[in-house]
């Protein structure tokens, strides 16, 4: 293990100490062979196995390899959804490595894909499975110079379809020395198409019952419709971060609108939404915009949400497995959390539920008002193809907005646009000085984002 660049990559993304899942994760990696780690949703799993593989493949570099084998893929991540894909570039980014990653995945042109592996010549590509079939198959990356495999979240990839497409992608893979397979739950079985030489390391660090740092408690509502009793839980978590489950992407648009029609800050989540509203919906809530947040069960697993309060099952989950990694996007790194199951008059709790405590939920007065959140989020319509850095727009909204550095939140700078977190209370004095401004000397739109 070479310690300066395990410490020059740490010291690039702001992490002072890891923990021991990922130490162990490092060390056994570095012993060679296969690796199955398993370890619960928020634990730095992209973090552990991105530190070790990147420093593998710098020490490859550094052997003599020639020039256009140093230009080809090494690696290859797959993950089940685009937002992991993204995240997971994001975090390889942030180590400040020499070496290149690109993220393919579905809802944009596979042509701009194509340019940018030509051009970038990465020797790492995180996509999801589709994708990546489709990329090799019109031979727009060497399959023959890959020689790690990563399944993130492996348990979702080889679930009903994607089990064909993870074997034509393994099946174009000749090369390949060694498989690292994350998951956040364990799996019945690893399908033999995964495997290559000897049985994997395993390493397994989920906890063997439900987290004590958890609060579960059920919530009885009178009527089948629970949008009231949904309603009046929130009321009653005012101010606090609130994640709904549903089952159906219709559900996510019913009880969203329901929401927003009783004042609730609310944003949706679901895979039939364009990319770029996910993307938004998903950094409002993220970035404490918005206090509610209903979704799919896409959120439950592979998306980077902090300092989420409550996970409320407004569906039942439909597995062990999906109540597991639903209540995973709460108490994350040592915080506590709560989760609440609303039960209608005719359910019955799951049996791998067993018995919980009761919720007593007080109903609101008519004419209640939710508090608004702490902090709006601005759109800023240049990016990073614009040279327009994180610097440029906390300079700008101190300098031209007269915001104090406390009253600016998460900022993120997209390709071509950026999004930032004011203080709420602020916007209109801020949306009037900036008026009219140039940020960095280009003229741009600023507005509330929608």
């Amino acid at each position: 293990m070479n310690k300066e660049i395990l410490n020059n990559m740490l010291e690039h993304a702001g992490i002072k100490q890891l923990n021991k899942m990922q130490e162990t994760t490092l060390k056994t990696y570095g012993g060679g062979g296969n690796l199955v780690l398993l370890s619960p949703t928020g634990s730095g799993k992209t973090l552990a196995y991105l530190l070790p593989l990147v420093m593998d493949l710098m020490e490859h570099r550094t052997e003599g390899d020639a020039a256009s084998e140093e230009a080809a893929v090494q690696a290859i991540v797959l993950v089940p959804s685009r937002e992991l894909a993204l995240q997971t570039e994001q975090v390889f980014k942030s180590l400040g490595s020499p070496l290149r990653a690109v993220s393919c995945y579905g809802g944009r042109p596979a042509m701009e894909e194509h340019r940018s592996l030509r051009g970038i010549k990465p020797e790492v590509v995180i996509a999801t499975p589709g994708r990546m079939n489709d990329h090799l198959g019109k031979g727009n990356l060497q399959a023959g110079t890959v020689r790690v495999l990563v399944i993130d979240e492996f348990d979702k990839c080889l679930e009903l379809g994607f089990q064909d497409e993870m074997c034509d992608v393994i099946r174009k893979l000749p090369q390949l020395r060694r498989r690292v397979l994350l998951s956040a739950t364990d799996a019945e079985e690893i399908p033999n198409f995964t495997r290559v030489g000897k049985d994997p390391v395993r390493l397994d660090f989920l906890e063997k019952k439900p987290s004590a740092r958890i609060q579960v408690k059920v919530v009885h509502s009178p009527e089948k419709d629970k949008l009231d009793t949904l309603y009046n839980l929130l009321a009653q978590r005012d101010g606090e971060s609130s994640l709904v489950f549903v089952n159906y992407r219709e559900s996510v648009d019913r009880v969203g609108q329901y929401l927003k029609k009783r004042g609730v800050f609310c944003e949706m989540f679901h895979g039939g939404m364009e990319q770029k509203d996910r993307e938004r919906a998903l950094y409002k809530f993220s970035n404490g915009s918005s206090n509610v947040f209903v979704s799919t069960d896409l959120a439950a697993r592979g998306l980077d949400i902090p300092d989420v309060d409550n996970i409320i099952h407004y569906h039942l989950p439909t597995s062990p497995e999906a109540y597991t990694h639903r209540n995973g996007r709460t108490a994350r790194w040592e915080a506590e959390g709560n989760s609440f199951l609303i039960l209608g008059p005719e359910e019955q709790m799951p049996e791998y539920i067993g018995n919980i405590q009761s919720y007593r939920l007080e109903l609101v007065a008519e004419g209640h008002r939710m508090n608004l959140p702490e902090w709006v989020t601005l759109y800023i319509g240049k990016g990073k193809k614009d040279k327009l850095s994180k610097g440029d727009i906390l300079g700008f909204l101190c300098q031209k907005g007269g915001l104090d550095k406390t009253e600016i939140g998460r900022i993120d700078v997209k390709d071509h646009y950026a999004f930032a977190a004011i203080s709420r209370n602020k916007l209109r004095d801020t949306l009037r000085q900036v008026q009219g401004q140039k940020i960095k000397g280009m003229k741009t739109l600023i507005e509330p984002t929608k």
